[in-house]
């Protein structure tokens, strides 16, 4: 039986994969909002509790949810000899260039016995403080000197709550991505360590894309629209590059049944991200989209070349069609098309920044939204979709919805 099972963004949700946000919020200040990819500082206790809720709604309809701190401490008590491994991976990406502060790190990591406690302070930063004093003191040079004790000698990662984006589910197989941003490179090796080591998961899960290839690629531009058919964005965060790279591993892949990867190439914006804040299927034959995307949205048919000795091969077409008539063509079904706030441009620019379109479909008609989008959520109820809204004061300051927060594991054929 295969561990992981994503072949559709509507199929009944059974597994999904989430981080409850912890203390490297914390560890957001104003002068580094921008560095770590957020516009304004969550309230933690909020942020938590909604996402509380948010797991409750998966919970009461009947999906196991994971959290990615047990999955990865997991990890870490099943191979005890990782930790130092992982210890060394994670040091040297998070620029740690100083051979001092590189082993005062090493053992203040390395001293933690529990794993949980080390997974999650791996996530929430570590100051300058934490570490050593005594031997900090010892032969001062000029790091020591111009260093404050407030100082991070590793940042939080408070964008992990967002578990969409460091791997994608495809198929049985994932895409371990290239982050964008170096601040969210870290992300990933946590996807790294468990799909390569976890009792669940060692020696199962094919790997469409690695972290280590060249190009940038993050899940939330990453949908699986049927069997057969994957689409994947262009955006601000997935180059072009990535999606030849994954289309050209996918295709080699006889465990893989996907033929067809549709390329959406959506304007660079930081509100359109990814493609999943644009762009999301509901039901059978709906999606919900964002009007602003429409005229210059461009859709590429990308499939296998005809030399199956070459990787390099290719067969990549412009479709010129509307997106109604190219996703009824590609799902074999006459697909609808709901607008974001019906369309009303303030109403949809407004609920877009704050995801209205950033759904997770937990079953056919069935979506998890944030209850601040309400002209949009209105709308969706109205073409008979049933719609679980949760609160997102503060969650939604992180810019990502209920899809970004969660990477679905399985889902029922």
């Amino acid at each position: 039986m295969n561990k992981l099972n994503v072949t559709s963004e509507i199929k009944p949700l059974k597994e999904v994969l989430v981080h409850r946000p912890g203390k490297e919020l914390l560890n957001l200040t104003p002068n580094t909002l921008q560095e770590l990819l957020f516009d304004d500082i969550p309230f933690l206790k909020d942020a938590q509790a909604e996402h509380d809720e948010f797991v409750q709604i998966l919970r009461d309809n009947d999906i196991e949810v994971f959290y990615l701190e047990d999955l990865m401490a997991e990890t870490l008590d099943a191979n005890p000899k990782l930790k130092p491994r992982f210890i060394k991976k994670f040091i040297k990406e998070a620029g740690i260039n100083t051979p001092k502060y590189r082993d005062l790190v090493y053992d203040y990591l390395m001293s933690i016995k529990n794993t949980k406690t080390f997974v999650l302070k791996t996530m929430e930063g570590i100051q300058i403080s934490e570490l050593d004093r005594s031997k900090r003191v010892m032969d001062k040079t000029l790091v020591d000197l111009v260093t404050e004790e407030s100082d991070f000698i590793v940042d939080p990662m408070p964008n992990l709550y967002f578990t969409r984006d460091p791997f994608a589910t495809i198929g049985s197989g994932i895409s371990l991505n290239k982050m964008y941003s170096v601040t969210r490179s870290r992300e990933t090796i946590y996807a790294e360590f468990i799909f390569n080591h976890h009792p669940k998961y060692k020696g199962l899960v094919d790997k469409y894309y690695d972290r280590y290839f060249d190009c940038h690629i993050e899940g939330g531009d990453i949908l699986n629209l049927s069997e057969k058919v994957l689409a994947v964005g262009i955006s601000q965060r997935t180059e072009a590059g990535a999606i030849d790279k994954l289309a050209k591993e996918i295709f080699k892949n006889k465990n893989c049944k996907i033929d067809t990867i549709l390329a959406f190439n959506i304007p660079v914006s930081r509100a359109f991200m990814h493609l999943d804040t644009v762009f999301t299927q509901i039901d059978y034959d709906k999606f919900t989209y964002h009007p602003g995307i429409m005229d210059t949205l461009q859709v590429f048919e990308i499939k296998e070349g005809n030399d199956p000795n070459s990787d390099e091969d290719l067969k990549v077409k412009e479709i010129h069609d509307s997106l109604e008539n190219i996703l009824t063509k590609y799902l074999k079904r006459e697909i609808t098309l709901i607008p974001c706030a019906g369309g009303d441009k303030v109403a949809s620019e407004r609920e877009q920044w704050n995801d209205g379109t950033n759904t997770l479909c937990i079953r056919p008609g069935v979506v998890v939204v944030y209850n601040r989008n309400s002209v949009t959520n209105d709308i969706l109820r109205s073409h008979g979709i049933k719609v679980y809204e949760m609160q997102s004061a503060e969650l939604s300051r992180g810019r990502g919805g209920p899809r970004c927060m969660s990477m679905p594991l399985v889902r029922e054929d």
